[in-house]
């Protein structure tokens, strides 16, 4: 590779005697990954019906890697949802936020959704996610991701975290920040990031990082835990983003993010091959070095940067470390109930809603327009916000009709839609649904609408009239 001469000084100076290691890697191609999305799947039920070879990520319980020649975004289970292709590295931040079902969680920086996917899967359908993109276009592929995933309890915005603070002073439990970055990490996997690096360099981006952190920080109750990552080797990124939070913000302590060796061993993850903070790069506090730095020359993946933020609920209060193995959810789902009719919803979405096993109150349906929506327990004040999805879409209500959304179809477990259409996942006629062409069955159909599904996992909807069969797969969503 062609890097910057400005950028092989700089990490020689900071690496020494490893940075032969470190430039030799760049010569080597890259490693592919995909996380496994444990909303709809446990690892190990993955791993039995994974279509293509796949080797476990050794410090994640649910990512792995794959060939490079495999085409894992080919293939029906990526449209079902099970899983996320994401590079191994970038797997690792949303792993160590210590989150616990019920937690209302912040990914502040979120598009295009890597990170926010594995909180939404950590939450279980419990607490609020609040995703959060800058960028409307970006937050566009966010609302897809979320919805693909199936997660139900989502707010998705587009608001800059200094306005997210006029709304939610001291509101999260946890957040997230995968701030913007200069990118060294990506060199590799994306060369055109040099032109980026070249144009903007360092100093750009830790302008911004230093107004996210301080926003998220304010936004954090005490108590709570931040977690701040970037795909970038910059100390002045990284460090000193950090150095920079602890000053203005004295109540934060740096924490041990990683489990300890016997969680290690109980959840079958070893984190060899990590590194820890350099306070000596930016001439900061001691507790810096329970950062964690990443390296491509060092672990499987193409490197990061993390560290774990403590909010102490009185100032210069001492701080305990957090065992991230504590609160993991297990793959558990809530028991059915039964709606009754609200006026501004139609007869016709009732009794569609009826029709499902799903659980929820009548007070958590909202109307907006002719679209119907899920909310979550406890969904916060969003007037005046960007808002580019709230909750769960259920579908639009029509003249004497409702059409289930494509995010139901997705959020949908077996068991909860009786009516289902089931194919193999290597049956042709999947693909035909997939790319929303006409598709051939065979038997006699009752009217009324279908779940599609490959295998076990719901894709979307066909509607049966007179066994005459629409394919209302979503088109914008359309294997292409």
């Amino acid at each position: 590779m062609n890097l910057p001469e400005k950028f092989k000084d700089r990490m020689k100076m900071l690496l020494g005697d490893e940075y032969e290691d470190f430039l030799q890697c760049f010569e080597r191609p890259g490693l592919s990954g995909l996380r496994v999305n444990t909303l709809k799947i446990s690892p190990e039920d993955f791993e039995r019906i994974c279509p293509f070879s796949i080797e476990r990520i050794p410090w994640l319980r649910n990512g792995y890697y794959y060939q490079t020649d495999e085409q894992p975004a080919k293939h029906p289970f990526y449209y079902a949802g099970l899983y996320y292709i994401q590079e191994p590295s970038a797997m690792t931040p949303a792993s160590l936020l210590p989150i616990k079902e019920g937690d209302r969680v912040l990914d502040i920086c979120a598009a295009p959704g890597g990170k926010s996917t594995e909180l939404g899967a950590r939450l279980q359908g419990k607490g609020i996610l609040v995703s959060n993109d800058i960028s409307n276009s970006r937050a566009k592929a966010l609302l897809k991701n979320i919805e693909l995933f199936g997660i139900r309890n989502s707010l998705i915005l587009s608001e800059s975290p200094i306005k997210l603070l006029d709304y939610f002073p001291e509101y999260f439990d946890k957040i997230l920040i995968d701030a913007p970055c200069s990118g060294e990490g990506m060199f590799r996997k994306s060369p055109a990031i040099i032109r980026n690096w070249e144009q903007y360099g360092v100093e750009y981006y830790n302008k911004l990082q230093k107004e996210i952190i301080i926003a998220a920080a304010k936004m954090l109750r005490p108590g709570g835990y931040m977690l701040y990552s970037t795909c970038t080797f910059s100390p002045e990124e990284n460090e000193g983003t950090i150095s920079y939070l602890l000053d203005k913000c004295p109540e934060f302590r740096v924490v041990p993010a990683l489990p300890d060796e016997d969680a290690q061993a109980r959840l079958g993850i070893t984190y060899a091959g990590f590194d820890c903070g350099r306070p000596e790069w930016v001439d900061g506090r001691a507790e810096l070095k329970n950062c964690i730095r990443l390296w491509p020359h060092k672990i499987g993946g193409e490197g990061h940067f993390i560290a774990l933020l403590h909010k102490q609920k009185q100032a210069g209060a001492v701080s305990g470390s957090f065992n991230a193995a504590e609160g993991r959810a297990d793959y558990g789902r809530q028991k059915p109930g039964r709606l009754k009719a609200k006026t501004a919803i139609s007869d016709e979405a009732l009794d569609f809603l009826n029709s499902t096993h799903i659980s929820y109150r009548m007070e958590q349906l909202m109307v907006l327009g002719d679209s119907l929506y899920l909310l979550p327990e406890g969904m916060p004040e969003r007037g005046g916000l960007r808002v580019l999805r709230q909750g769960l879409l259920l579908g639009e209500m029509k003249k004497q009709r409702f059409e289930p959304s494509q995010a139901l179809a997705n959020a949908l477990y077996t068991g909860e839609y009786d009516k289902v259409i089931r194919f193999e996942p290597d049956d042709p006629e999947l693909i035909r649904y997939l790319k929303c062409e006409s598709v051939s069955l065979s038997g006699s159909f009752t009217d009324g609408w279908y779940l599609v599904s490959a295998g076990d996992y719901p894709l979307g909807w066909m509607k049966v009239a007179k066994n005459s069969f629409k394919n209302k797969y979503l088109p914008g969503w359309r294997w292409v």
